[in-house]
C-alpha cells in the first residue's frame, strides 16, 4: 500500500513542486524591477485570476471522484461521459469568463485600498492573463480525468510542462524583453495552452487503450446523469467560494496596510502555496485511492488507503517545518531584494512555520471527501472555517497583519477539524461508504 500511495502521490508532488517554484520565480523576477509596487501589483492581479479561475476548481475536483468512482466500478460508458461532461462545463464557464471579465476586473479593483501603482500594474497582469481561461479550465477537467484513471504520471508531465514553459517565458519576457508585468502574464497565458495540448495527447491515447465509448456518441448522451455532476459541483463551488473569500480578504486587507506590506504577504504565500502544492500531491493520491475503493465497495482498500497517505503527509509536513524554522530568513532573501520587504516578511515568518503540521488535515481530509464525492460534508465544514476565519481577525484586528497570519492558522486548523470530525462519525456508524 505505501508503494501504490507513493506511485500516485509522487509524480504529483514533483509536479506540484514546479508551481510554488512559478510563484517564487514570478516574485523573485518582479521583484527585483525598481519599485515594491510591481510585485504587490502581480500579488493583487494573480489572486484576482486565482479567485477567478480557482472558483471553478470543482471541475478538477469532482471530475477526479467521479471518474476514480466509474474506474473502480469498471463503467467504460461513466468513465468516458464524466470526461465530456466536464470539458463542455469548463468550456461554457470560459467563454462567460471572458465575456464579463472586463467589467468584473475595473469594479473589483475599484474596491481595493492598495496604492494607485499597485492597482495599474494588477490591471495590467489581470487583462492579459484572462485570456488563459479556455485551457486553464480544460486542464482542470483533463487533470481530475486522469489522475481518477489512477494514472499520476501523465498529469505530472502536463503540470511540469505548463511551470517550466511559464517559468522560462517569464525571465525571456519580463527580464529579457523587458515587458515587465503584462510579460509575466503573456507567459502564463501562453503555458496554459502547453499544457492543454499536452494533456488531450494523453487523454486521447488512454481513450484508444481502453477502447472507450465514442466521444460522439456521448456528446450526445451529455445530460444523462448531469444533474449529480451539477450538485456536486455546486456543493464544491460554495466550498471554494469560501476558501478564496478568505485568500482574497488577506490579499486585499495586506494591501491597505502598505505596498511593502503586501509585497512581503507575497513573499510569504509563495511558502503556503508551497505547503499547498506538496500536501495536494498527497491528497490528490487519496482522492484517487478513495474514489476507487468506494466504486469497488472496497473498505479494507479503502482502509489501507488512509493510513498510508496520513503516515507519508506527516513526514513531508515535518520536514517544511523545519526548513522554515531553520533557513526561513534565507529563503525571504533570495526572493526579493528590497530591505523593507525583506524585514516586513521576516518579521511574519514565524506563522509560517507553523503551517505544515496544523494545515496537513485539511488537505488531507479534503482528498477523502473529494473522492467519496461528498461535496455537501466540505461545503458546510468550509462554511464554518472561514467563519472562524473572520471572527479571530475581527477580535485581534488590532494586530493588523499579525492579525491576518493569525485568521489564516486558525482557518487551515478549523477546516481539518471539522471534516475530522464528520469522518470519524461516518465511519464509526458505517454510513462513509454509502
Amino acid at each position: 500500500m505505501h508503494k501504490q500511495v507513493l506511485s500516485l502521490a509522487i509524480p504529483m508532488v514533483l509536479s506540484n513542486i514546479t508551481v510554488p517554484l512559478l510563484g517564487l520565480v514570478d516574485a523573485a523576477v518582479i521583484g527585483h524591477l525598481d519599485h515594491a509596487w510591481y510585485l504587490g501589483g502581480v500579488a493583487l492581479g494573480g489572486t484576482m485570476i486565482s479567485v477567478t479561475f480557482w472558483l471553478l476548481g470543482f471541475l478538477r475536483m469532482s471530475t477526479t471522484g467521479l471518474t476514480a468512482q466509474a474506474y473502480g466500478a469498471d463503467s467504460r460508458h461513466q468513465l468516458g461521459l464524466v470526461l465530456i461532461q466536464g470539458l463542455v462545463m469548463a468550456l461554457c464557464f470560459a467563454v462567460l469568463f471572458l465575456l464579463l471579465h472586463g467589467v468584473v476586473g475595473q469594479w473589483v479593483f475599484a474596491l481595493s485600498d492598495a496604492s494607485a501603482q499597485v492597482k495599474l500594474s494588477a490591471q495590467d497582469y489581470f487583462f492579459v492573463r484572462a485570456w488563459s481561461a479556455p485551457a486553464a479550465l480544460a486542464n482542470f477537467v483533463l487533470l481530475g480525468w486522469l489522475l481518477g484513471t489512477q494514472n499520476a504520471k501523465a498529469p505530472m508531465w502536463m503540470v511540469i510542462i505548463i511551470n517550466l514553459t511559464n517559468i522560462i517565458l517569464d525571465v525571456l519576457f519580463v527580464l529579457g524583453f523587458g515587458w515587465g508585468v503584462s510579460g509575466a502574464a503573456l507567459a502564463s497565458v501562453i503555458a496554459d495552452y502547453m499544457g492543454m495540448s499536452f494533456g488531450f495527447v494523453c487523454v486521447v491515447g488512454f481513450w484508444k487503450k481502453q477502447q472507450l465509448v465514442s466521444p460522439i456518441i456521448l456528446l450526445k448522451d451529455t445530460t444523462n446523469g448531469i444533474a449529480r455532476f451539477i450538485k456536486l459541483n455546486r456543493d464544491i463551488f460554495l466550498r471554494s467560494l469560501c476558501l478564496q473569500a478568505a485568500f482574497t480578504f488577506m490579499t486585499f486587507k495586506g494591501a491597505s496596510f502598505g505596498d511593502e506590506v503586501v509585497a512581503a504577504n507575497a513573499v510569504l504565500m509563495s511558502f503556503l502555496m508551497i505547503i499547498s502544492y506538496g500536501m495536494d500531491g498527497f491528497a490528490y493520491a487519496m482522492e484517487a485511492m478513495v474514489g476507487k475503493a468506494i466504486g469497488a465497495k472496497d473498505r479494507e482498500q479503502l482502509n489501507q488507503s488512509l493510513v498510508g497517505t496520513f503516515f507519508w503527509s506527516l513526514v513531508i509536513c515535518v520536514g517544511l517545518t523545519i526548513v522554515f524554522a531553520w533557513q526561513g530568513n534565507v529563503l525571504v532573501s533570495w526572493i526579493t531584494d528590497i530591505p523593507q520587504v525583506q524585514h516586513n516578511a521576516q518579521q511574519y515568518l514565524p506563522w509560517l512555520i507553523f503551517m505544515p503540521l496544523v494545515s496537513m488535515w485539511c488537505f488531507l481530509f479534503d482528498g477523502l471527501f473529494i473522492g467519496a464525492t461528498k461535496g455537501k460534508e466540505m461545503r458546510n465544514s468550509m462554511f464554518i472555517a472561514t467563519c472562524s476565519f473572520f471572527l479571530v481577525f475581527s477580535l485581534f484586528s488590532q494586530y493588523e497583519n499579525h492579525a491576518l497570519w493569525m485568521s489564516m492558522l486558525c482557518f487551515m486548523g478549523m477546516r481539518g477539524l471539522g471534516l475530522g470530525w464528520i469522518f470519524v462519525r461516518q465511519w464509526k456508524s458505517n454510513t462513509f461508504l454509502a
